[in-house]
């Protein structure tokens, strides 16, 4: 979605030429990855951080160019509301100490981005979902003013012709009715990238999306939504229904967003082919030259086409072709949330990217043991319930599973994480910080959600209900800011 796009619509002969576009782009995909050397090279990680914009009351402040604009910084990029922002930090190699000093790029940012918002009588808010939001702050008229934000709106609606309708269990269930895309926008996400060769593409991407699952568990964030207390991390199902472009009724088709459709086994080819026949295009925009034309000595292919109908469809793990360096794959993590502080992401990341690493040096009978089923249940009960969650995991030395509450699948896992990270070249030092953080959290059971439910109680019991979610989250902003990590904030 970083492409820039001038139209908002489009005709039919525009679907067509970029379809056919599509299908060459994956034939070319297809021969680049073969190439000897294609992506070769050192792991790399990356990161993006979508955060909230708020004013003096805890309510979104709809300034994000304004900010943008005052913070002056490349990497600081427009969400799809008016009152959200993206920080994007550089890509480092894995080796050393890379969570540290993605922890430097990301707190300079925010620190960056905080007096931008300041200038303008706000500040930042690092949450899953703010608590404060409300209905109106999710109206058509908070979308960005940006021609590709408007056009994305109408490519879903185009296909989707029905209002988005959000529905989510929970203490107090909601039921909503969206005529627009904009209540994708009270979602905000930490997203993160791992460079993987392609020989080895599909044992990390199938390790990943096993081990989402007991990360999510340790990471929920956002247990609320429009004053409804609902998941633990609420966000998952929200992106999944604001985006949802299927028709009403049976849905025989696959979700924009979702786990995925199975074990990979072809690669990463596998699954841009997949992205492209399983979902309709909804911003038809033809860029550069025709797919397959000569392009200069070392350089990749652009296939424009392709990375942004892939931009437009939403895996919890998508497969991401870059074609920068010469060209590289990367597998793009997307299901945890924004927040409580700097450290917990890290942590986050880490325990993602490490326990990832240990599953894909496993045999991979497992994915043969393990229905891919059940890694689907273990991510949406994980995003439901947190770390009380009942996964599904491979008996190890066996070709069984066995079910196990996630708060004690992460203790152990834990050491597994441990060696994933240093077979990765991660300094010992930084793993165990980070590790450490983790089993902390799920040995006290204060993950990020579970802080704002028992704070949002204690404010309810203090003040009128209408201004306990905003005494909460003043609450949350003040534990944020002392940069200590969730696990030892306290409620009242």
């Amino acid at each position: 979605m970083g492409h820039d796009i001038a139209r908002e619509t489009f005709e039919e002969s525009d679907y067509l030429l970029f379809r056919e576009r599509l299908e060459a782009c994956l034939t070319v995909l297809g021969e680049v990855i073969r190439r000897p050397g294609f992506g070769a090279g050192p792991a790399t990680i990356g990161a993006e951080l979508e955060l909230v914009l708020i004013d003096s009351a805890g309510h979104p402040l709809p300034r994000n160019e304004s900010v943008r604009a005052a913070a002056a910084d490349p990497r600081v990029a427009l969400e799809l509301t008016r009152f959200n922002l993206e920080l994007n930090a550089s890509p480092i190699p894995l080796a050393g100490r890379p969570f540290a000093a993605l922890g430097d790029e990301l707190s300079l940012l925010l620190d960056r981005v905080a007096e931008a918002a300041a200038a303008h009588g706000g500040r930042v808010a690092v949450i899953g979902i703010l608590p404060t939001i409300s209905a109106a702050d999710l109206s058509h008229a908070m979308i960005t003013d940006a021609a590709r934000y408007r056009a994305l709106g109408n490519g879903l609606r185009r296909l989707r012709r029905d209002p988005f309708r959000i529905q989510i269990a929970g203490a107090d269930p909601l039921d909503l009715l969206s005529e627009d895309i904009a209540p994708e926008g009270a979602n905000t996400s930490f997203q993160v990238h791992l460079r993987v060769e392609p020989a080895s593409f599909s044992r990390v991407y199938n390790a990943v999306q096993l081990a989402t699952a007991p990360v999510l568990a340790a990471a929920g964030n956002s247990p609320t939504f429009l004053r409804h207390r609902l998941w633990e991390e609420t966000r998952v199902a929200l992106f999944k229904q604001s985006v949802d472009d299927r028709l009403a009724g049976p849905r025989r088709q696959h979700a924009r967003t979702s786990l995925g459709t199975g074990w990979l086994r072809g690669g990463a080819a596998e699954l841009f082919a997949e992205s492209v026949r399983l979902h309709q295009p909804v911003l038809p925009v033809l860029a550069g030259p025709y797919p397959g034309t000569a392009t200069p000595a070392g350089q990749a292919p652009a296939l424009d086409e392709l990375r942004l109908h892939n931009g437009t469809v939403w895996p919890w793990n998508r497969a991401v072709y870059d074609p920068a360096e010469g060209g590289h794959l990367r597998i793009e993590m997307r299901a945890l949330p924004a927040g409580p502080t700097v450290i917990d992401m890290l942590a986050n990341g880490a325990y993602l990217i490490g326990l990832s690493l240990w599953l894909a040096d496993q045999d991979e009978r497992w994915t043969y043991a393990l229905p891919f089923e059940r890694a689907d249940h273990n991510f949406y009960r994980a995003a439901q319930h947190g770390l009380s969650a009942r996964l599904t995991w491979p008996a190890w030395g066996t070709d069984q599973t066995r079910t196990i509450i996630a708060s004690d699948l992460i203790g152990e896992t834990l050491p597994a994480a441990r060696e994933g990270l240093l077979q990765a070249g991660v300094a010992a030092g930084e793993a165990d910080w980070l590790l450490g953080v983790i089993a902390a959290r799920a040995s006290s059971g204060q993950t990020g959600a579970a802080w704002q439910r028992a704070a949002l109680a204690a404010a309810m019991a203090e003040t009128r209900s209408q201004d306990a979610f905003a005494v909460m989250l003043g609450r949350y902003l003040d534990r944020a800011a002392s940069g200590q990590p969730v696990h030892c904030w306290p409620v009242a």
